[in-house]
């Protein structure tokens, strides 16, 4: 049992739950508007994923993410490196368009990690702007990307999903604030440091709602979708009521950043079921 827990935890530590999770809303995105997913683009998302992520979190200082100061965050580094290396064979597949949008998206990841001069803070030490910078490189990377990938027009549809799936990253981060809120800056000005914990879960939970209702002004929409975001509402719901200042430990690295993983997985299960009764 020891083992396995330390495993589950080196699975959560090493990013490799969050990059599912993106990996899972690409599949939700080629769900829904019917597009043949680019593998070469899932998979480079997927390993691209855990390179910037682990960087971010273990590597904002380019000396420290070379020389790591212990073991575990050594066996990390590995799966960085590994990780890398399989995204790099995948980008030899992407078309130009695409690798603009990665660009712009790596720029947003470069510069909420690392300042650029040495006077200048980072994007994720100004105050309020940490999760809509994360909240716009997820919706870009699952939603715009994908449908970029495979020379689609990016119409009204396009446009509201990508909204839809940034006030859903929005929502996501709400109980990561809650939980850091006894380790965050003053100077972060988060939403409960701002608006308290009673304020931040109301927001979300009007978010969640704004999520879902945004799908009723698509041109196109299917029964599919209707129950499938309906069911992440009611998720949503549960997930911000539940959600305190002292957290389990995986109350919000796995339980929360895996519902774009339930939602992947209830969407499959629906299509089934749809067809067969269709």
């Amino acid at each position: 049992m020891y083992y396995l827990k330390r495993l589950f935890d080196f699975y959560l530590d090493s990013s490799i739950h969050t990059a599912l999770a993106v990996f899972a809303l690409i599949e939700v995105t080629g769900i829904f508007f019917g597009i043949t997913r680019d593998h070469n683009f899932s998979y480079l998302v997927f390993f691209g994923t855990i390179v910037c992520y682990n960087f971010v979190k273990y590597g904002v200082e380019a000396r420290k993410y070379i020389l790591v100061s212990n073991t575990y965050h050594g066996y990390i580094q590995i799966v960085s490196f590994l990780a890398g290396a399989m995204a790099l064979y995948h980008a030899f597949y992407i078309t130009l368009n695409v690798w603009m949008g990665i660009g712009f998206l790596l720029l947003l990841t470069f510069l909420y990690a690392i300042p650029l001069l040495p006077r200048v803070k980072s994007l994720r030490s100004l105050g309020g702007l940490k999760i809509f910078v994360v909240a716009l490189v997820w919706a870009g990377t699952t939603v715009i990307l994908p449908v970029m990938s495979e020379n689609l027009h990016l119409g009204w549809d396009v446009v509201i999903e990508g909204i839809q799936r940034f006030v859903l990253v929005l929502v996501l981060m709400i109980p990561f604030e809650i939980r850091d809120l006894k380790y965050d800056d003053r100077a972060l000005n988060t939403l409960p440091q701002r608006y308290g914990l009673l304020n931040s879960k109301l927001m979300g939970g009007f978010g969640a709602l704004l999520f879902f209702l945004f799908t009723f002004i698509k041109m196109h929409t299917t029964h599919l979708e209707l129950l499938a975001k309906g069911i992440v509402l009611l998720v949503l719901w549960v997930i911000l009521y539940r959600t305190k200042k002292m957290q389990s430990k995986y109350f919000s690295s796995f339980w929360v950043e895996g519902i774009p993983i339930l939602w992947w997985g209830v969407v499959l299960l629906l299509e089934r079921f749809l067809l067969s009764f269709g």
